[in-house]
């Protein structure tokens, strides 16, 4: 991942080029968010964010284990949830992937991936209700979109040397396997073992929506103001996190997998509600003025003109707007986060001990799902969108700093007999060579950050997800579909654009462990 300094980039006709450089994309992102600032709602709404913190503070200092009933099986439910949706996911994320050149694949694996797999939950409780089939369908769909994208580039890269050792005659299939497959392997495995911490992770906050997983059990001890048993369940979670190493082996995923599939099945719950699919797809998900109605009747799309236009400036406009504001000014405080905080797990600075213990500050930080921060965030500073923006802003630096660290390691020192130190070493040394690396991380993560930022409109703030949630709430199917389009179109968005930036600053190559 590197950038070019004597070509810089240009976007444009000859006559009206636009030179793309890191440090002019960097500030016109800067420059953006600030110019966002005075329209952000960072009010603290009614209470004392101090009082709540040394309450949340008080609690972590003494977790209330014994407060907790069924910790372990709603550990149980979310690993089972994870493992299951995890490889449905990729399935087909797999299957996309070998058709990627088709542009209707490439379409629906990107409308897959831009919807937040809390936001499919949500859908699917309405068709399904709280069954194990919401909880694995939500995090298969979002994770296949993920799959098929980034299966396709690993198969690509893979090296192609090995095909022209095969015997003359070879089968498609049989070169596929012996070939692509087989170089690619690897990277394959490892960017899915990395995939299921996340799994696990998408898992416990799917709770947060009614489904029994650990975010389930922080839901209802936040509501009612108990810290020491929403610590008891956090350690539990980051002791199932961080002791993923110590129990997820190679040779035992077959066995998880069946065991996971055992679990769910006989997880008490209600019956899948299977016939309300014919009645949700071909009544419920119409819009209303269609429904019933003669569709050659000029007047049937007149009523459905005035019903868009009126849900598109009532909600899709004002969610738009949050959403792209939160994400805005979370991107410049991700960087902001990530430059100061990365040395600390970097041994030049931090010594070999201090390293250690910044990198497992990272890892705390980024494992933490943005919801349950934001849930924390919420509860100190009431329902604005500073508890959203904070949460994402931690979340989303920890995993930048983490990946800026790692390079920072590998560099090499200069060989010079003044070899700088400290600030010196930071300013003149590190950032310089990492400053490109930096920003290839940033807008790798910026659409990412779009959907988690209209994710947590569920906390109150007024982004497509709160929309989403509202209309789901009022059983307004058609509505929702039309909010979850236009969250797909403009994650979509922000994606090519940071496609097209990376291009044009030769920073294509981006690593696997940054989209989590």
């Amino acid at each position: 991942m590197s950038f070019t300094r004597d070509e810089p980039a240009s976007l444009g006709t000859a006559s009206s080029a636009v030179t793309v450089t890191p440090v002019r994309v960097c500030l016109g992102l800067l420059l953006l968010a600030v110019l966002l600032v005075p329209l952000a709602d960072l009010s603290i709404v009614g209470r004392s964010p101090w009082q709540v913190a040394l309450a949340i503070l008080s609690g972590f200092l003494r977790p209330d284990f014994s407060a907790v009933e069924g910790l372990g099986y709603a550990s149980l439910l979310t690993v089972a949830f994870g493992i299951c949706g995890l490889a449905a996911g990729v399935a087909g994320g797999l299957a996309m992937a070998l058709l990627y050149g088709s542009r209707t694949v490439r379409l629906l694996a990107a409308v897959l991936r831009s919807v937040h797999e809390l936001i499919w939950a949500l859908l699917l409780l309405a068709i399904f209700g709280p069954t194990a089939l919401t909880g694995v369908a939500a995090i298969a769909l979002a994770y296949s979109g993920i799959f098929a994208k980034v299966y396709s580039e690993i198969l690509d890269e893979a090296d192609q040397r090995v095909l022209a050792v095969l015997p003359p005659g070879t089968g498609r299939v049989s070169r596929f396997v012996y070939g692509r497959a087989a170089s690619a392997l690897p990277a394959l495995v490892s960017y899915t073992r990395y995939r299921f911490e996340c799994a696990i992770r998408s898992s416990s906050v799917l709770g947060f929506v009614g489904l029994p997983t650990l975010g389930f059990q922080l839901d209802s001890f936040f509501k009612q103001g108990h810290y020491g048993a929403v610590a008891a369940v956090l350690l539990f979670y980051f002791a199932l996190i961080g002791s993923l190493n110590v129990w997820l082996r190679r040779s035992l995923v077959p066995a998880y997998l069946l065991a996971a599939v055992v679990v769910l099945a006989l997880h008490p719950g209600p019956p899948i509600a299977g016939s309300n699919l014919w009645v949700v797809l071909s009544h419920d998900m119409v819009p209303a003025p269609l429904r019933d109605a003669p569709v050659l009747n000029a007047d049937t799309w007149l009523r459905f003109w005035t019903w868009l236009q009126g849900l598109l400036m009532a909600q899709v406009w004002p969610g738009l707007v949050n959403t792209v504001i939160i994400g805005q000014i979370t991107l410049a405080l991700t960087g902001l986060v990530a430059l100061v905080v990365f040395p600390l797990a970097v041994r030049r600075f931090a010594g070999p001990a201090g390293a250690a213990a910044g990198y497992g500050a990272l890892v705390v930080g980024r494992s933490t799902p943005e919801y349950m921060l934001g849930y924390l965030f919420l509860q100190m500073f009431g329902p604005s969108m500073l508890p959203a923006i904070l949460a994402l802003s931690i979340h989303n630096g920890a995993i930048v700093a983490h990946l800026l660290g790692r390079q920072a390691d590998e560099l090499s020192p200069t060989l010079r007999l003044d070899a700088p130190r400290g600030l010196n070493l930071y300013l003149y040394e590190m950032l310089p060579r990492l400053f490109g690396p930096f920003l290839a991380l940033c807008l790798y993560r910026w659409e990412i950050i779009l959907r988690e930022s209209a994710i947590l409109g569920i906390l109150g703030v007024k982004t497509l997800g709160f929309h989403i949630d509202s209309a789901i709430a009022e059983l307004r199917l058609d509505r929702v579909m039309v909010l979850i389009a236009a969250t797909a179109i403009l994650t979509i968005a922000v994606d090519a654009l940071s496609r097209t930036l990376r291009k044009r600053l030769k920073a294509e190559t981006i690593p696997a462990r940054c989209d989590g």
